[in-house]
C-alpha cells in the first residue's frame, strides 16, 4: 500500500515541532521512529496532511538517574534502553523488556516514546512502565504537565495527549533491589504477545489482557497479603476482559495470564 499524499516536515528542536503541531492540529501527526505510524499510513488507517519528524531531536534521547528516579528521554530508542548501563543497575526489568520488543530493526528504529502514545494493548513497554509506576512528561502550548502511567493509557491507542502535546520524557522509580520478571508468549519471537506479564516488586502489569495495560490487582493483593506465588497467580485474570479471535481465545488468554504470572512472580522472588 501506498500512503496518501502528505506534506513532509523535518524539525530541529522541541520548540520547532510544538510550534508545527500547534499550527496543524488534528492534521499533524509526529514521526519519531515509525514503526507505529508508517504501517498506518501505507494501510490509509491515518491519513495526516503534514508529518512532522522529530527523530532528529538528540536533546530527547538520554537516560539518567536522577535522585531517586530514572529519567528517560521520549526518543531514546528501544536498543539503547536493552544496553543502557543506567537501566541495567537501577530499573533491568525495563532494559530486559526493551530487549524483547520485535526485532533487531524495530529495535534500533523505534522509540520508547512512541511506543507509549501509540498506546497498543499488546505493546510490551506500555506495561512495563505501567507496572513501575511510571510518569509521562508532557510539554504543549500550556507548558509542562505530568501524567501518571494509569492514567495515560485510556483504550486501545487512546491517551490523554492532546493535539498539540508532544511527549518528552517518562520518569520510574528507581528498583534498586527489587525483584522482577518478564514473561511473554508470542507465535513468533518478532510478534507482539498473545500475552505478556510484567512484574516489578509486588506490581503485577499484564499485556493483551484488555483494552489498555493492566494490573493484576487480585495477585497484587493476594501478594501484600501473604499469598504464594501459584495462589496469587491463579487470581491474575480476574477483571481482565482479553480479546477472542482467530490468535487465541479469551479463555486461552486468561490461562495464559495465570501461567506467565506465576513464572514471572517466581523469577521475581517472589
Amino acid at each position: 500500500m501506498i500512503p496518501a499524499a502528505f506534506t513532509y516536515r523535518r524539525v530541529s528542536s522541541v520548540d520547532e515541532a510544538l510550534a508545527a503541531v500547534a499550527e496543524h492540529g488534528d492534521d499533524a501527526k509526529l514521526l519519531a521512529g515509525g514503526q507505529s505510524l508508517l504501517p498506518l499510513m501505507k494501510l490509509r488507517f491515518a491519513v495526516p496532511e503534514v508529518v512532522v519528524d522529530i527523530a532528529p531531536l538528540d536533546e530527547l534521547r538520554y537516560v539518567r538517574a536522577e535522585g531517586g528516579e530514572i529519567v528517560i528521554g521520549a526518543l531514546t530508542r528501544h536498543h539503547d534502553l536493552h544496553h543502557d548501563p543506567v537501566l541495567a543497575e537501577h530499573a533491568p526489568v525495563l532494559a530486559r523488556v526493551a530487549a524483547s520488543v520485535g526485532d533487531q530493526q524495530i529495535r534500533h528504529r523505534g522509540t520508547i516514546g512512541g511506543s507509549l502514545v501509540h498506546a497498543d494493548p499488546a505493546a510490551d513497554l506500555p506495561a512495563a512502565i505501567l507496572a513501575l509506576d511510571g510518569v509521562l512528561v508532557a510539554r504543549g502550548p500550556a507548558g509542562e504537565r505530568r501524567i501518571r502511567a494509569a492514567e495515560f493509557f485510556q483504550g486501545p491507542f487512546e491517551t490523554p495527549l492532546a493535539a498539540e502535546e508532544l511527549l518528552t520524557e517518562v520518569r520510574v522509580p528507581v528498583q534498586d533491589g527489587t525483584g522482577w520478571g518478564f514473561e511473554k508468549f508470542t507465535r513468533r519471537a518478532l510478534d507482539w504477545a498473545i500475552v505478556g506479564v510484567v512484574v516489578a516488586g509486588g506490581a503485577v502489569s499484564l499485556i493483551n489482557m484488555g483494552g489498555t495495560p493492566l494490573r493484576a490487582s487480585a495477585t497484587e493483593a493476594a501478594l501484600a497479603a501473604g499469598a504464594s506465588a501459584a495462589e496469587a497467580a491463579a487470581l491474575a485474570a480476574e477483571g481482565t476482559s482479553p480479546a477472542d479471535e482467530a490468535h487465541a481465545t479469551a479463555e486461552y488468554r486468561q490461562h495464559l495470564a495465570r501461567v506467565l504470572t506465576e513464572r514471572a512472580l517466581v523469577a521475581a522472588g517472589r
